[in-house]
């Protein structure tokens, strides 16, 4: 990339919009937002970090702008903002703090602590200001933004057809023996032929990467040795996060924006959408006490949610430290330019919003009718692309499972637990898990969203992979520095009867048994299905369910260690699942009769064959069931426009702990049953005449079609 060679001899005035450093072929424009500072100056870094100050004296709508003919692409930037240090009133102006300027499109490199990220002098109480110069926040580079994107498609998969994949950037590549090592850990190794190759053959339709924005390793991680693995401590929300970078690791940072681009159009090619994780709930400055290293010494007051009774203090609804101001509009406006760039500019296809009720937030309750809602709704570029909540934070009043508006899906974070309640062997779910197979129409059927909204999944990269879900029912957080004493301890999980790993033959066998059974409910229920990555091979965090610090074996990928059957099962089941369309219904069951015969859209079974009563609906003993789906009631059409049919599927399930005779349903018009999967044998294969017996073992599923 191109250095200025020199200061530039003047400052033009240029332009309050667009916010950041903006190359226009014959200079750059740089503009930054600061409401409360009584003024600004530009800091230009050379190659041996010489610092070039120019003030801002253009101020347009409270936009500090100037335009510098010549500056190139290249450029290290950032900024000291003057105004008054007075945290009692909310104010943290220090010009001795060389910020970041939120709107970089790229970054130079990490923080370094040791430089200086405190606007306070540290041993002392915040209201003392700091005197020395504090450098130790990355700075921005002016990037030039032309990439060249024809030919990029982007795949477009219907929500009601979508597997999620969960996965980290880094984990996925590490340790991948067919990714070059200098590329292993980053979006070019994502971009790979071998990993390509390998989430093309899985099935999915859409990864869901945790945070790419720049992050920041917190002091009390970095003080143990260890780091934010996963990157909920956002610093950025326009840059890639450079340590994911193999142009980064060659000394080219700005870099990282190309890289990341290429890794969403390898993916597209291979008919992959690319979602982020985005935490735009919370910044990394943390709390009165925290850095400042850009919003806080730019403008506090604007992007922060503070006490009103006190101002030196900041409201906490994500337990982080702070809480961004979303009723402020300049913050709802860098949230919407972010969102608008990643979709625009990187090409990504959908987001999923970290603590998502953080910024339902009006005041202090949670309100389906915040700015945030509605700018989002009217948007025309991001209302059209996925948009997934974690319909909760750490707030009163937060748990908000069901009731984001219309467009939006969720992380269902009651599938999640009714269903390990269920395989754990719990008793009285036969209701809910009826609810959470059909789409989950008591939670979203009411209020004008589909099936699709719920975003089903029983494993996230918060808490247990599957593999550990069935082998541990305490965890085992030792290795993260807390005395075991962070992490959910409320894990709904069942180890099988030994906790650990263990030579048993019988509890390895139902171990494997238990995830099959987890991953056929998932695939074959209704709703949009998340797997975590790497739970399809087996993979273990150890117990670990809160591995956010561990930046190491332990939250990579061991492809040295693939359970190959388990990853055929998974494959069968995504394929099994994007075969037939009655299991991915866009529309909720009506119910409504399709033949004569009485036969609905969707029937619910005893183990006799005969159809569920009240009485078995609220027995607490009842604990298999039998799902009938009519290929005749899906109550939609095809591409072509003409009525889409499937074959009739019966799904049977059983988390007792013994084997059952069930009666499989003697329709006129299904002359006999054939054997689809079988999670206590992945060769079963059996056809059997309609109203004759199968034996469904003890915690297992099987899944049937009607031959007519």
């Amino acid at each position: 990339m191109t250095l200025t060679a020199s200061p530039p001899a003047r400052v033009l005035p240029g332009h309050p919009y667009p916010l950041g450093a903006t190359w226009d072929g014959k200079g750059t424009n740089f503009a930054l937002y600061s409401e409360h500072a009584s003024g600004v100056e530009l800091c230009l870094f050379d190659e041996h970090g010489h610092e070039t100050r120019l003030p801002l004296t253009e101020r347009t709508a409270f936009v500090w702008h100037g335009y510098l003919p010549g500056l190139a692409p290249g450029q290290r930037y950032g900024y000291r903002v003057h105004g008054e240090y007075a945290p009692e009133r909310g104010l943290r102006f220090n010009p001795n703090v060389v910020l970041l300027d939120p709107y970089a499109k790229a970054l130079d490199g990490t923080e370094q602590p040791e430089r200086g990220v405190f606007g306070y002098q540290p041993g002392e109480d915040d209201s003392v200001m700091q005197t020395e110069e504090q450098r130790g926040a990355p700075l921005g580079i002016v990037i030039d933004p032309m990439f060249n994107w024809v030919g990029d498609v982007k795949p477009a998969v219907p929500f009601h057809q979508s597997v999620i994949y969960e996965a980290h950037v880094k984990g996925l590549t590490m340790t991948h023996p067919e990714v070059p090592e200098a590329l292993r850990g980053t979006y070019a190794g994502v971009a790979t032929e071998p990993v390509l190759r390998y989430l093309k053959e899985l099935g999915i339709t859409a990864i869901e990467f945790l945070p790419v924005h720049q992050h920041v390793d917190d002091p009390f991680l970095r003080d143990k040795g260890l780091s934010n693995y996963w990157g909920y401590s956002t610093l950025n929300f326009f840059a890639p996060d450079v340590r994911y970078s193999a142009a980064a690791r060659r000394g080219d940072p700005a870099g990282a924006v190309p890289e990341f681009k290429n890794m969403v159009r390898a993916l597209h090619d291979a008919g992959i959408e690319v979602i982020l994780d985005v935490v735009y709930n919370h910044t990394a400055e943390g709390n009165h006490m925290g850095p400042t290293m850009s919003f806080k010494g730019i403008d506090n007051p604007t992007y922060y949610r503070l006490v009103a009774e006190d101002p030196r203090f900041y409201f906490d609804y994500t337990g982080t430290g702070n809480s961004l101001n979303v009723r402020h509009p300049q913050t709802l406006q860098l949230i919407m330019d972010s969102l608008r760039y990643w979709v625009t500019e990187m090409h990504v296809d959908g987001f999923r919003f970290d603590l998502a009720s953080t910024l339902a937030r009006g005041l202090h309750e949670v309100d389906q009718l915040s700015g945030f809602f509605t700018i989002i709704h009217q948007d025309p570029v991001i209302s059209q692309v996925k948009l997934i909540a974690e319909p909760w934070d750490v707030g009163e009043g937060g748990y908000q499972v069901g009731n984001f508006p219309v467009n939006w899906a969720e992380w269902n974070g009651i599938y999640r637990d009714d269903m390990r309640a269920f395989w754990k062997g719990e008793g009285g779910l036969a209701s809910e898990i009826g609810y959470r197979l059909t789409g989950s129409s008591d939670l979203y059927q009411n209020d004008g969203r589909k099936p699709y909204a719920s975003i089903n999944f029983v494993t996230a990269h918060d808490g247990f992979t599957l593999r550990d879900s069935v082998t541990y029912e305490q965890k085992h957080n030792e290795a993260n520095g807390e005395n075991n004493q962070d992490g959910h301890s409320h894990n709904i999980t069942w180890n099988c009867g030994v906790e650990g790993e263990t030579d048993d033959p019988e509890v390895n066998r139902l171990r494997r048994q238990q995830q099959r059974n987890f991953l056929a409910t998932l695939l074959l229920g209704q709703g949009t299905p998340m797997i975590l990555g790497g739970d399809e091979i087996g993979r273990t965090q150890r117990g670990n369910n809160n591995a956010y610090c561990q930046d190491n074996e332990l939250s990579w990928y061991d492809w040295s260690d693939v359970d190959e059957d388990l990853l055929a099962f998974t494959r069968r089941l995504i394929s099994l699942r994007k075969a037939h369309p009655a299991l991915h219904r866009r529309k909720f069951f009506s119910g409504r009769t399709i033949r004569g015969e009485d036969v609905r859209d969707i029937m619910w079974l005893r183990f006799d064959g005969q159809e569920m009563s009240d009485e078995d609906w609220s027995n607490p003993q009842t604990q298999s069931l039998g799902l009938f789906l009519d290929g005749d009631g899906l109550d939609d059409v095809d591409e072509s426009g003409n009525p889409l049919r499937d074959d009739d599927l019966l799904l049977l399930l059983s988390s007792s702990y013994v084997d059952l005779p069930f009666r499989l349903p003697d329709f006129q018009h299904c002359g006999e049953w054939e054997l689809l999967l079988d999670t206590t044998d992945d060769h079963a294969a059996e056809t059997l005449p309609a109203g004759s017996e199968t034996t469904l073992r003890a915690r297992s599923v099987k899944l049937y079609r009607c031959t007519r």
